[in-house]
């Protein structure tokens, strides 16, 4: 498994890092190599978007959508 090597994190960082860690009941590097892999599946929004654009294809113009929403709030 590769290894990762952060140097020069500022003594706060590395001390709220820790209790984190402890407040998880996690050694330091269970707590970060968690806190990685959440960080590394997260979805940027770009993405997000990207992959709804895909699956519905087409695009309404913000105009468009203004008045389709409003027409849909009157018929309430």
């Amino acid at each position: 498994m590769p290894n990762v090597l952060v140097r020069n994190v500022p003594e706060d960082v590395h001390a709220a890092l820790r209790r984190k860690a402890e407040q998880h009941h996690q050694s330091l590097q269970q707590y970060l190599a968690t806190e990685l892999r959440r960080l590394a599946e997260r979805q940027e929004l770009s993405d997000v978007l990207d992959g709804i654009e895909k699956r519905h294809g087409g695009r309404v113009g913000l105009h468009q959508a203004v008045q389709d929403l409003a027409a849909e709030r009157a018929r309430v």
